[in-house]
């Protein structure tokens, strides 16, 4: 699958304010905008063995990042799959009209994370999504299998 930007799954109003409808969008949609930051630490653990790191991509002058996901080398995974990480960028920029202005290596844990970043924590969505992400992450081969 080609990279997307996570934009174009960008919540409504309703799914903002509704847990419930948000987590009855696909699981490309409620990957891409809402739970990112969930896929890529889940990613993280999948492959545990493997080094995977996490990013988060901000745009403009945007506080929050735009965007959480696994990094692998060159490659970035998210609710698109394994995408070469400047195509990740190139679509979300091109989506937003802006720059990516600063791609920050994460380094802390899931709460901390969503704790500086206003996101929520697996418990706090209208079922914890970590099961679902991990079914995710399962279904796309990664690109060292390539």
């Amino acid at each position: 699958m080609a990279a997307t930007a996570s934009g174009v799954f960008r919540r409504t109003a309703l799914e903002r304010a509704d847990q419930r409808v948000s987590w009855e969008r696909t699981d490309q949609a409620f990957f891409s905008s809402g739970a990112c930051h969930v896929l890529a630490w889940t990613c993280r653990d999948f492959y545990a063995d493997k080094g995977i790191g996490l990013a988060a991509m901000y745009m403009g002058d945007f506080e929050h990042p735009l965007h959480v996901y696994a990094r692998w080398g060159a490659w970035a995974f998210d609710a698109s799959g394994w995408n070469l990480e400047s195509e990740l960028h190139q679509v979300n920029s091109d989506f937003e009209g802006l720059p990516v202005r600063e791609v920050e290596t994460i380094t802390s844990d899931l709460r901390e994370f969503c704790e500086a970043h206003v996101h929520r924590q697996p418990h706090q969505y209208w079922a914890d999504p970590t099961e679902r992400a991990r079914a995710y992450v399962s279904r796309y081969d990664p690109p060292w299998l390539s």
